[in-house]
């Protein structure tokens, strides 16, 4: 069985660094070998692109604009009536995407809208979301790259999203159809949400395309206290043949250096490279 490969998300990790250049340099020397952000549009690609080579590292995964967040957007996938507007975002993403060879865009899925009842527009949100994401699937593919559908906590994280659980996310990819779009597994969110962490990653991990790692609730790293036994899950994910990456979505409780120490744990055991820095 391979090792996993982990990703330093430069959203969450290294804040003691000013930006995502910086982050980057932090997260070669820490021995990362990819990284992934959340938005990487307040900086030019081609700067980004010439930071992540200069450090050595491969980036995976961005998402589409999040749309305004100054009126509360999280993600306009599935927003009535900003179609448009997913579109542009999604051609701003496709053009990152591709100067910074990054192969993986999450496809943002949205909040419900300030007002609506959740329950009166689910039907409407989700046909929205379905053209949408068949017009991505359409424009990735033209690029080779692969689009993922996250799913995000309703209970803790953000009451207001679309898109909460494996089972929902799952089936929009049925309906969809495209082999180029995928399910992106944040263990935080899947376990707040529906636990049965083992059940529900041999079950959905065939169409999984990315996964994220957080300890439960505090969201801290894997080693932090909380509930999920990160040991366990990395064997299982190993176990069921997971080639994709794991990106390290936390927020640090101190020093992010000093944290990765269940990092450095792991590849001790496992023989990374990069085990004794």
């Amino acid at each position: 069985m391979a090792p996993l490969r982990f990703s330093a998300n430069l959203s969450w990790l290294f804040p003691e660094f000013p930006d995502l250049l910086a982050r980057l340099r932090a997260a070669d020397s820490s021995g990362f070998e990819a990284a992934e952000m959340a938005w990487p549009y307040a900086e030019p690609p081609e700067a980004l692109a010439q930071a992540a080579r200069e450090a050595g590292l491969r980036l995976v995964l961005i998402n589409t604009p999040p749309g305004d967040q100054e009126k509360g957007e999280m993600g306009l996938g599935a927003v009535p009536g900003r179609q448009a507007a997913f579109r542009e975002g999604l051609e701003q993403a496709v053009r990152y995407a591709k100067a910074l060879g990054c192969p993986r865009i999450h496809l943002m899925a949205g909040r419900v809208p300030q007002g609506a009842d959740p329950a009166a527009i689910k039907a409407e949100m989700e046909t929205v979301f379905l053209e949408n994401l068949r017009h991505a699937a359409g424009v990735l593919a033209q690029e080779d790259l692969v689009g993922l559908l996250e799913p995000i906590n309703t209970r803790i994280t953000d009451p207001q999203y679309f898109l909460d659980t494996p089972q929902q996310a799952a089936a929009i990819l049925q309906k969809v159809g495209r082999p180029n779009l995928q399910l992106q597994m944040d263990i935080f969110h899947w376990q707040i949400m529906d636990g049965n962490l083992t059940g529900n990653i041999r079950e959905f991990l065939p169409i999984v395309g990315h996964v994220q790692v957080a300890q439960v609730p505090g969201r801290g790293e894997p080693s932090s206290p909380g509930e999920l036994n990160f040991p366990y899950l990395f064997q299982l994910l190993e176990d069921e043949g997971y080639k994709g990456f794991v990106g390290c979505e936390y927020r640090p409780q101190g020093d992010t250096v000093e944290g990765l120490s269940w990092l450095r744990s792991y590849w001790d055991r496992r023989g990374h490279p990069e085990a004794g820095q």
